[in-house]
């Protein structure tokens, strides 16, 4: 059950487009609900993030907004957000009296199709009690959020179309160096962090030109893109424009005109899926995070980065419908076909040996060997300090709830990571607290040195290239060798084979 909060009148806020009264919680203050930007509506939908309207008097900042237009939900047994074109909002948690303290501005996941500012499971309060300042927003999603189509390539002063998420990302980062300090924030140690989609974001955003020098540090849960673009051709803008074509053919709009025509409504229609993922443009994201990195020319921070030790176990529906005999072509129908050193990696002789390796599979191909390729490329081509985890715990996940059976699979590290235990009746023990107590402290003390180790806390090594140490989160936390590594070391053989350069994994 969630604990109800307090509605006592928080203080109004003077920003730079008005002021803001939020609620009071004993020693917090929450502001939601403050607008960062002009709702994209109209003619500014499909445009880059504009400033928002100033307004006179005090705005209720008491309140979350509306999610933005989306279908379904971005974590099994949600509840579906009330929802709106015009979303373009953010909430902020902070301690009363707070001066000068870390940010860690959150974006959420939802395969960039889904997802939610507001949703239980991100509220700020309990992170915010140990020292830091927590900011979520709203960002476009889906075919609002990501069309590329041709008539806004050409009429953009860019020469680009889609990536509107992620310029809305952008935007809200540049509001919270503008005006957090007026919440107490330290402008200059703002954390950008993120889970799934909203990892992968990260990993845009250190990439990308137009983010430099908008946060300090990185926190990245599960997600990144590092993939060889030769195997996303659909991320490259001219292909993105031919699907932006075939979507706006699907919900029966001939022109830009007719796209901008329809309501919200209607263009969550047709082909709105195939609409949900980044685009390599001139603008946002010139190059691959990959070939940045490689470079060494990212945005360079600490990062604190991640993922779980059976991701694919809450993402693959039809699991059980897995077989021996029809592995590899289920493979196929998904992911295209593999080379057979990839197929050999998992083996699949019996329909147990087969649900394993495609838990396995996916694991790896989604995150697993992101994560680690992350670690390796900053490790290497940054001047930064590198802390890797794998989330190996297994949560109380009750058998009658929509989570039985996932363990430490995708998601389920952020009951800990934002020390949420409370709003569930689960059947908590000593060891999940220790640990949610551990992890939030660790992202914490990250926030407020790039460096997560902190009093009582047990030390958490760097990460180097010849290292290559991780901490396992669990109870008790332990360390050890980068996880999976045989079945990594095979998919970093042919991405280098699919980049033309010899493999450079290490070999333990």
């Amino acid at each position: 059950m969630l604990v109800p909060f307090a509605t006592a009148a928080a203080a109004p806020v003077a920003i730079e487009s008005g002021a803001v009264e939020g609620i009071r919680d004993r020693s917090l203050l929450e502001y939601k609900g403050i607008p960062y930007a002009a709702p994209p509506v109209g003619a500014l939908r499909w445009r880059e993030t504009q400033p928002v309207a100033p307004w006179t008097g005090i705005r209720n900042a008491k309140a979350f907004a509306p999610a933005c237009m989306q279908s379904g939900v971005s974590m099994p047994g949600e509840t579906p957000p009330a929802i709106s074109e015009d979303c373009l909002y953010l909430n902020i948690w902070t301690p009363a009296r707070a001066k000068n303290l870390p940010v860690i501005v959150w974006i959420y996941g939802g395969g960039f199709f889904n997802g939610s500012a507001s949703m239980p499971l991100y509220r700020g309060d309990r992170l915010a009690r140990r020292g830091a300042i927590v900011v979520t927003f709203g960002y476009r999603v889906g075919p609002f959020g990501f069309l590329a189509y041709p008539a806004l390539t050409r009429e953009s002063p860019h020469r680009s179309s889609g990536n509107y998420g992620l310029l809305d990302q952008i935007a809200a980062l540049k509001w919270v160096r503008r005006n957090i300090a007026a919440f107490g924030g330290d402008p200059a140690r703002v954390t950008v962090a993120g889970q799934s989609a909203g990892a992968a974001s990260v990993s845009i955003l250190m990439a990308s030109p137009l983010a430099k020098g908008l946060f300090r540090r990185a926190i990245a849960q599960s997600g990144g893109m590092f993939e060889p673009m030769q195997l996303a051709p659909g991320y490259r803008l001219a292909n993105a424009e031919r699907d932006g074509e075939s979507y706006a053919k699907s919900v029966g709009a001939k022109s830009l005109a007719d796209l901008r025509a329809l309501p919200a409504a209607a263009l969550l229609k047709g082909k709105a899926g195939a609409i949900a993922h980044p685009v390599m443009d001139p603008y946002v994201l010139p190059r691959s995070p990959y070939d940045v990195f490689a470079k060494g020319e990212q945005n360079d921070v600490p990062i604190l980065i991640g993922s779980n030790a059976d991701e694919a176990r809450s993402l693959i529906p039809d699991l059980d419908t897995v077989t021996a005999r029809t592995f590899e072509a289920d493979i196929a129908k998904r992911w295209g076909v593999l080379p057979p050193q990839l197929l050999a990696a998992y083996p699949h002789a019996t329909d147990l040996d087969a649900t394993r390796a495609r838990l396995d599979f996916e694991r790896d191909l989604r995150f697993g060997w992101d994560m680690w390729a992350w670690a390796r490329l900053e490790a290497t081509h940054g001047k930064n300090a590198v802390y890797y985890y794998h989330f190996t715990h297994n949560p109380p996940f009750p058998n009658d709830s929509v989570y039985a059976g996932w363990g430490p699979s995708h998601y389920a590290e952020l009951w800990y990571s934002f020390d949420h235990l409370n709003q569930e009746p689960w059947a908590w023990t000593r060891g999940d607290r220790r640990l949610a107590d551990t992890m939030a402290r660790y992202w914490v003390d990250f926030s407020r040195s790039g460096n997560p180790n902190g009093k009582g806390l047990p030390d958490w090594p760097r990460f180097t290239g010849g290292s290559q140490e991780v901490l396992y989160l669990d109870d008790p936390i332990h360390f050890g060798p980068v996880a999976d590594l045989k079945t990594l070391n095979v998919f970093d053989a042919v991405y280098a084979a699919v980049r033309g350069a010899p493999s450079r994994a290490p070999r333990h």
